[in-house]
């Protein structure tokens, strides 16, 4: 059978099984890979051999770096330290932008942080600012759930675009990890700030959804409730709130330090950047470089700050609850590690059967732009199933062995698989159903705002990358 249309077969059969049935996306995966290889004519036993070695040499590269990277999440989510990173924020973009300031936490903790659990930790907060604001929660939901869903997209340590970033890589494609980073934040950029006019406007049509003034006081600690009433008076007597009463209700809870919180979370970041520098340089061959490239390997920089969550962050529980947190990590690591794995015996299945080059061939032929494959590929592998981090990893399975043909630069094509892996949050996303419970919302609602706004981002976003593409090859 010819190699494209058993693949095609293949990813029909992949989406079948993880939409229509129990199937996991790790074993339906697994299962694609190896009907892909045996309808193209593969034996049985090359087929079986090619899935095993290509999920091994995946595992092998990426494995451990999710793991720690997990770990290293739990310690930001159960610290408080994203609290301390909104108050930090809080303080120097001021209380009157209130929903930049959410947008802007979420930002920043969805690196490492998924972005599931990132909602969940700042919701709370995101209500808090509802209440006392007279703030609407589509507005200030949506835009503290768009900036954790497009660092979550597009920002390597999060096990999605570092997928991305491997699966080139282990095609001999040449993206360093260091500036997919860079150029992951730079893109994520403009995203984020067309969101927040995006999501003020949702805001200001749906101003209903406002969290009511009455709480629950069996909810909060006398300390905090000292604090709110005062902030209660300050409003009936018409006052406007100011930084310093919000910075009144954090300080009621033990948080750790802006220094340590930032520290922990930026600190893999900069060692790989400056392991990326450092790669460029005559250093590199010196022991200043060595010891540099060593502490920026993705593996080592994030141990670090593993070791600071551990001992630092986490300084004042007992080992009991420590090790719980760690195995709470991985419990929610593995599931992310076998998929991204499977991904990568897709991967190699795609190369050995040459499906990927006869289609980036005919596409060539055909004269359609090169940029648009991964643009569209992200978007069909995400509609029908739902999940964002397989997207990504399946299509950039399917890519990655079509770029030299195709001619388009490996960044903007690694971006532009992990933008389209957005669209849309719906229904059939995990996603859509926390931003749209811990906001409030009735999910009519949410398809209208929420889902509309997974789908106008990526577009932006697909229209700079083909402007990019027409200046970076």
């Amino acid at each position: 059978m010819n190699p494209v249309i058993a693949m095609l077969i293949g990813v029909v059969v992949m989406m079948g099984l993880i939409i229509f049935t129990r199937m996991h996306a790790f074993p339906s995966l697994i299962i694609s890979a190896i009907l892909i290889g045996i309808l193209s004519g593969i034996p049985l036993g090359e087929s079986i051999s090619t899935v095993t070695s290509g999920f091994g040499g995946t595992m092998a590269s990426i494995g451990i770096v999710i793991g720690f990277g997990c770990i290293m999440g739990i310690f930001l989510e159960k610290s408080g330290a994203a609290k301390r990173m909104a108050l930090t924020i809080l303080k120097m973009v001021g209380v009157k932008r209130a929903d930049v300031v959410l947008g802007l936490t979420g930002f920043v903790v969805s690196i490492p942080v998924f972005c599931d659990s990132g909602f969940v930790i700042l919701s709370s907060l995101a209500k808090e600012f509802s209440r006392l604001t007279k703030k609407s929660m589509v507005g200030l939901g949506g835009i503290l759930g768009m900036g954790l869903y497009i660092t979550h997209f597009m920002v390597p340590p999060t096990p999605g675009p570092l997928a991305v970033v491997s699966t080139f890589q282990k095609e001999g494609i040449p993206v360093d990890l260091g500036m997919f980073i860079i150029a992951g934040l730079l893109f994520s950029i403009p995203l984020f700030i067309v969101s927040i006019f995006l999501f003020r406007w949702f805001g200001n049509r749906y101003p209903d959804f406002i969290v009511p003034s009455e709480i629950d006081r069996s909810k909060y600690t006398k300390a905090q409730l000292v604090v709110l009433d005062k902030i209660d008076e300050k409003l009936k007597e018409g006052k406007e709130l100011e930084n310093s009463d919000f910075e009144a209700l954090l300080s009621t809870e033990k948080l750790p330090s802006a220094g340590i919180s930032f520290t922990i979370l930026l600190l893999p970041v900069f060692l790989i950047l400056c392991n990326t520098v450092v790669s460029q340089t005559a250093w590199k061959a010196n022991a200043v470089g060595g010891v540099i490239t060593f502490l920026g390997n993705p593996v080592i920089a994030l141990f670090i700050s593993l070791c600071l969550g551990a001992f630092v962050l986490a300084k004042d529980m007992d080992k009991k609850t420590v090790n719980g947190m760690m195995n709470d990590a991985l419990k929610d690591a593995g599931p992310i590690v076998c998929i991204t794995a499977a991904g990568g015996a897709l991967g190699a299945v795609v190369k050995a059967t040459g499906a990927a080059q006869l289609m980036a061939d005919g596409i060539v032929a055909v004269g359609i732009p090169g940029i648009l494959v991964p643009l569209l590929i992200g978007t069909i592998m995400r509609f029908p199933q739902g999940s964002g981090t397989t997207a990504m990893i399946t299509g950039s399975a399917i890519i990655a062995p079509m770029l030299t043909t195709l001619g388009i630069n490996p960044y903007l094509a690694g971006l532009a698989v992990c933008l389209t892996s957005m669209c849309p949050s719906f229904l059939n996303d995990s996603y859509f159903h926390v931003v749209t419970n811990f906001s409030g919302m009735d999910i009519k609602t949410s398809l209208k705002t929420w889902t509309i706004g997974t789908i106008i981002i990526p577009i932006f976003g697909s229209v700079l990358i083909c402007i990019l593409a027409v200046f970076f090859h």
